[in-house]
């Protein structure tokens, strides 16, 4: 059953992330950078300027909405996840050190994607039965684009459904489990042949929490990821950066081989890795399993800000990308690449390959350390994913059937503990791409709404940017 499965999702993956893939994800990031005059490039400085601002800005937010930071905070608990750890170490194990070079392409033109996502988002959201801010693809489909193209919202929602429970789910918890192991079994806590039982245990409990915090409504959700993601990128990067200053002298060859082996794989990997395109889809699609840009789930959450100003929360999508991608992506590809970890290329790797570079420079020590960062990654993100998922099932029925939705994705956690990393990363990354369609749609048909928008701002508030 197991093998039937694998070669039906293979066959559909490699069509979804083939060339017309491609060729659509840069295209249309391109595209709206070209309509925007490069707002991410243009308009950085005071997108970082903005948005720093108002992180430090303390507020409440109003009934059934976040203040703008928990937005944020919810949008990149979401991102910044195992895609950030696992992710860029299997790109780099199947696509070579050039993978992340295409990371930073799909990064760049993805800024401009998730501004236009967000600004959407909040330009065209509703208020539910409940006084809840809900906004989303399937809100700015159904909104901006007309009853003619409702069949896309629903799209786009039947998709998310599907992908909140192996992408923001199951994968999260396996380097969950992967991550503790890691550390128990370098202490001896733990026997090989007592995991299992381990992975079953604390899937039980993951799924405890998820029900505990996704059952408290979105206040609650926006409460915990305000203050679980800025303690976690802050201890990831201290690490990671640690990495990066004892292994200085390896850094011109690390770089050296991202940048010639985005081009030259071969060259690089010692023939293992040969494709340019393999490369360059391992890049492209890790890079967006991790900061979701072309996804629209992230303006999911930012359509709950308690905000009247859609290109200004959008600024926060600029700014989730370069953290997600540019900061902690990257880290991760050099504490991989700097550390002299041996490498597999062609083989599937994961959460273990990051670990192996912290293990290998700090000592397994560090294993705790990593594995308490890993988890409130991967919790974060499957709380994140929770509140997308709870959307996309309100927008198809009704919000009747959130709380049901909401108890299924929390035991789904007990599935993700026992089993296999490799089959759940191609069926994520499948779902990934079935559901960016529907959303890379709507951008393009509503790109000029975005450079209306745009233009507004800059002639009112945004004069001094």
């Amino acid at each position: 059953m197991l093998q039937t499965i694998e070669t039906i999702n293979s066959a559909v993956n490699n069509f979804i992330w083939g060339v017309p893939a491609m060729i659509c994800i840069i295209g249309v990031g391109l595209y709206l950078s070209i309509r925007t005059n490069f707002l991410q490039i243009r308009k950085f400085p005071y997108a970082i300027k903005t948005t720093i601002g108002r992180v430090f800005r303390k507020r409440e937010a109003s009934d059934g909405a976040m203040t703008p930071f928990q937005a944020v905070c919810t949008a990149l608990a979401a991102t910044v996840g195992t895609g950030n750890i696992a992710g860029v170490a299997g790109a780099i194990a199947i696509g070579g050190p050039g993978a992340v070079f295409w990371m930073w392409v799909s990064a760049l033109l993805g800024m401009c994607t998730k501004f236009s996502e967000v600004t959407l988002a909040v330009h065209f959201r509703e208020t539910n039965q409940q006084g809840d801010l809900v906004g989303g693809p399937m809100y700015y489909i159904k909104n901006g684009l007309g009853k003619n193209w409702q069949w896309l919202a629903v799209l786009f929602s039947a998709f998310g459904v599907l992908t909140v429970f192996g992408t923001g789910n199951a994968t999260q918890v396996n380097t969950i489990t992967t991550a503790i192991n890691s550390a128990l079994l370098n202490y001896n806590i733990i026997s090989g042949t007592s995991v299992s039982t381990v992975n079953l245990i604390l899937g039980i409990f993951i799924a405890a929490l998820v029900a505990l915090v996704l059952l408290g409504g979105v206040k609650r959700i926006g409460r915990v990821a305000e203050k679980l993601v800025p303690f976690m990128a802050l201890l990831y990067i201290i690490l990671a950066l640690g990495v990066v200053v004892l292994n200085i002298g390896r850094i011109p060859g690390v770089l050296y081989s991202i940048v010639y082996g985005a081009f030259n794989p071969t060259a690089v990997t010692g023939g293992i890795v040969g494709s340019f395109f393999m490369s360059m889809k391992k890049g492209v699609s890790r890079g967006i399993f991790s900061n979701e840009a072309g996804l629209g789930t992230g303006s999911i959450a930012h359509a709950c800000a308690d905000t009247q100003k859609p290109v200004k929360q959008g600024f926060f999508g600029i700014f989730e990308v370069f953290t997600d991608t540019i900061l902690i992506c990257t880290l991760t590809a050099l504490v991989i690449l700097c550390s002299g970890v041996s490498i597999s290329y062609g083989d599937a790797a994961g959460a273990e390959l990051t670990i192996q570079g912290f293990t290998s420079t700090y000592g397994n020590w560090v294993s705790i350390f990593t594995a308490i960062a890993m988890c409130c990654f991967a919790f974060s993100t499957i709380i994140g994913w929770g509140l997308y998922g709870a959307r996309c099932m309100e927008f198809l029925f009704s919000s009747k059937t959130i709380r049901p939705f909401m108890v299924v994705y929390s035991l789904v956690a007990i599935v993700g503990a026992t089993v296999d990393l490799g089959l759940l990363w191609s069926i994520a990354e499948t779902f990934n791409g079935l559901m960016s369609i529907p959303n890379l749609i709507a951008l393009f048909l509503l790109s000029g709404t975005v450079v209306k928008l745009v233009k507004e701002y800059f002639e009112t508030e945004g004069k001094e940017a």
